[in-house]
């Protein structure tokens, strides 16, 4: 069995399921707007199946910020030991987080998890608004024929076509251009959330420590602005160019992982921001 069939087996074909059968479920009771509700409640499931896994990984970042924090006198010593071999320092600084309980590897496989299944519920998703063609892939994919489509499902939801693309505002009406604007606001709250406050200053700092420090938030605020900025740039730009049906389920993912990350860690940098803005 090749890699493309293992993929589709543990998950494309689960997920499919898992939206028809609750497709079934809403329609059998005559849920307006079922498809939409099957979106959002397949989302919701997804998250929540990786959520423990993120959680692990949220919790493993924010003890290695505070025992960093807490370990900077030995840090400093073993900066200066190894200056000029930065590998010998990375090495001497990970041994010493693993001496206090901490693997800063340790998040690295959690994190994989979510992305992993990102993709192919876009896949899935995206089935739905593929014609003849997504209709093909879905009934192969079912686990049992009496559950096969005749057709593709409504795709109206609270009035507006899943379907539909924001790009196509002309004939659908300016109102779908909120979609990628809030897409935008969701991805930018969750990126300022995650990225790392500024570096932290001591009363015992030296002159040449606080120079180094200034210097190494200058070039952290310029690549954080950048990587902050630019990626609910390029997501809202991707929600105004896709189906609105796929906004959707990235904006329930993106406000969930708001909700964990604020339960983990608070508002992160986005609080210094909320707090500006309060002033």
């Amino acid at each position: 069995m090749d890699i493309g069939a293992i993929f589709n087996l543990l998950l494309i074909q689960p997920l499919i399921n898992l939206m028809i059968f609750i497709l079934r479920i809403l329609e059998s009771i005559h849920i307006p707007g079922a498809f939409g509700f099957s979106l959002i409640i397949s989302t919701v499931i997804v998250t929540l199946v990786t959520w423990p896994f993120r959680t692990s990984q949220l919790k493993n970042m924010s003890k290695t910020a505070e025992v960093t924090a807490r370990l900077k006198p030995q840090l400093d010593e073993l900066k200066e030991k190894h200056k000029g071999n930065s590998m010998a320092f990375n090495q001497a600084k990970a041994k010493l987080l693993q001496q206090h309980g901490v693997n800063p590897a340790a998040g690295c496989l959690p994190s994989l998890i979510p992305i992993i299944l990102i993709i192919p519920f876009y896949q899935v998703v995206f089935a739905f608004f593929d014609g003849a063609k997504g209709l093909e892939k879905i009934n192969y994919f079912l686990y049992s024929k009496s559950w096969h489509l005749n057709n593709m499902p409504d795709l109206n939801f609270l009035g507006l076509n899943l379907a539909t693309k924001p790009s196509q505002f002309a004939s659908a009406g300016a109102a779908v251009l909120i979609i990628p604007v809030l897409t935008a606001v969701l991805t930018l709250l969750q990126s300022l959330m995650m990225s790392p406050k500024g570096v932290r200053h001591y009363k015992t700092d030296s002159s040449v420590e606080v120079k180094e420090k200034e210097k190494e938030e200058d070039m952290t605020s310029a690549m954080q602005s950048q990587m902050v900025f630019m990626m609910p740039l390029l997501i809202g730009y991707a929600a105004f160019q896709f189906p609105i049906g796929l906004a959707i389920y990235w904006n329930i993912n993106t406000i969930l992982g708001i909700i964990q990350q604020y339960s983990i860690s608070g508002w992160g940098r986005a609080g210094d921001i909320i707090a500006r803005i309060k002033n």
